[in-house]
């Protein structure tokens, strides 16, 4: 099956709707309904389903389950906040949806990776493995930057700082591409079109809340997050791009406080490692969780 974007893709997903503590869901599902679960939780300003890619790598197992966060993709915008523990009780309330009874899997990406290690460390009897993909936390705030950020928050939230618009399509590509090199011109086109939307003047916008691009008021403080970290029961595997400064920033993704962890680089990937390379990556969900 060829995407209209001239992507192949192995196997085809459908979109399912659901009310997740008021807010009006869109996740993305693979595989067979009796299969193993494996959920997916993307970064931000990405989508579920641009997991497509690693799933056509990955065997055909596995139930996949990907949403969409709320004020991005094809969930709803405008919920009524986008605070990190609203993320961690819709996750919640995800996994009690579809698996009321039992432990799963996690793989999450960027933002996904690090809203799952705090909700692993917070629940962690609802997590049987975690694969964490470049979400290996913040640098540490300063608290004297309080009074300036809240200040901040405060008035730009009277202001539009909305995502950039695209003539087309392929220009949206193009921008992807230069940002992943290694994406390859169907797999970015594919990207554009679940990152957008076409709007009535013409132009292509993303489908993301500009609300998500405010001054975040609260201020990152790691040793809350590490100590979520540090509770952590299941086994964890870490991937880190051998071209992303993400881990670098802390030394290395195996210098991290995570119980339990092993590390893998793959060499040759940046940042977005589920688009430039999505088999390398689902070889090692793979080996990892089987």
């Amino acid at each position: 099956m060829t995407d209209e974007t001239g992507y192949k893709i192995v196997l085809p997903r459908t979109c399912t709707r659901l009310p997740v503590r008021g807010v009006d869901y869109a996740v993305s599902e693979w595989g067979d309904a009796d299969a193993p679960l494996l959920f997916y939780l993307h970064g931000w300003a990405d989508t579920g389903a641009t997991f497509q890619f690693v799933v056509d790598a990955l065997t055909p197992r596995w139930r996949v389950i990907a949403p969409d966060w709320r004020g991005f993709g094809a969930s709803a915008l405008r919920a009524q906040g986008y605070w990190f523990p609203d993320y961690l009780a819709d996750l919640h309330a995800l996994l009690l949806h579809y698996a009321p009874d039992a432990a799963v899997p996690l793989v999450g990406h960027s933002m996904g990776a690090n809203i799952a290690s705090l909700y692993a460390g917070t629940v962690p009897e609802r997590v049987s493995a975690f694969v964490n993909v470049e979400g290996f936390g913040l640098p540490d705030s300063d608290p004297a930057e309080a009074p300036f950020r809240y200040r901040s928050w405060i008035e730009a939230e009277h202001e539009d700082s909305g995502f950039s618009t695209y003539a087309s399509f392929d220009a949206l590509a193009k921008r992807i591409a230069k940002r992943s090199p290694e994406i390859g011109a169907d797999r970015a086109l594919y990207v554009a079109h679940e990152w957008a939307q076409q709007s009535e003047d013409g132009r292509i916008r993303l489908r993301a809340d500009s609300a998500h691009r405010l001054p975040n008021p609260v201020l990152y403080r790691r040793a809350e997050a590490e100590a979520c970290w540090c509770n952590i029961a299941a086994d964890i595997l870490l991937v880190s791009g051998g071209r992303s400064r993400f881990a670098e920033q802390f030394g290395s993704a195996a210098s991290l406080p995570f119980p339990r962890s092993e590390s893998r680089v793959i060499d040759g990937a940046g940042h977005m490692i589920h688009f430039e390379a999505p088999v390398a990556l689902a070889g090692l969900i793979e080996d990892f969780l089987t």
